[in-house]
């Protein structure tokens, strides 16, 4: 989601500049990139790590406080993300939100998709974060659809480890990191590039790649 659908990854990136800098000290941007794709669970303990003394969840609920309430003022949505759910929702074509963010942050996004989601699996639903394979197979498994017939659609290393180890046909969408070519990964730069005709072409075991 964070970086996929929604452009949120500043807002992320912010929260934890604050909260690092609470604790007296730097957070970069090349540190904040180490935390894209993580579970929340994970993301804490590294910033645990740059000196942040508080607990695992009460890191968590502090950026998720500040993130929420962004998206509440704002949600950014990526470019083509909601004509491309408007479009896979119209044609029948039955979706899952698979992210890492929680549950409570998830609803503020899926409120705004007309009910193209039919199925959200958050970062608190699963015991196994990205690049655990375990959510997406959560997702294909609560949508009726087996996990080979699935397209899954991620920005960062993490999420398309995760999504390729549970043998969803996967398609990397560039946001915050490079998306590099690998065996079995289709690419694109933007969500506008991709079409119904695009995920079909993913969905038969075509990689094709529009970087």
């Amino acid at each position: 989601m964070d970086g996929t659908l929604v452009d949120t990854e500043p807002y992320w990136i912010a929260a934890e500049h604050e909260l690092v800098a609470e604790h007296g000290g730097t957070w970069s941007h090349e540190q904040a990139l180490q935390l894209v794709g993580n579970s929340l669970v994970a993301s804490a303990r590294i910033l645990q790590g740059a000196g942040v003394r508080r607990g695992e969840e009460e890191i968590v609920e502090y950026l998720l406080d500040r993130v929420v309430a962004s998206v509440q003022r704002h949600v950014p949505w990526r470019p083509g993300a909601r004509e491309l759910l408007a479009a896979l929702a119209a044609a029948g074509v039955p979706c899952a939100l698979v992210t890492m963010s929680y549950r409570r942050f998830a609803a503020e996004v899926v409120a705004q998709t007309d009910g193209a989601l039919r199925v959200v699996v958050a970062g608190d639903d699963v015991v196994h974060g990205k690049p655990h394979p375990e959510a997406y197979l959560t997702a294909a498994e609560r949508l009726g659809v087996p996990i080979a017939e699935c397209v899954a659609i991620e920005d960062s290393p993490t999420g398309i480890a995760s999504a390729l180890a549970s043998g969803a046909r996967t398609l990397g969408v560039e946001a915050v990191v490079p998306v590099l070519p690998q065996p079995g990964l289709s690419r694109a730069r933007s969500l506008e590039q991709v079409s119904l005709r695009t995920i079909a072409q993913i969905g038969a075991g075509r990689v094709v790649d529009l970087h």
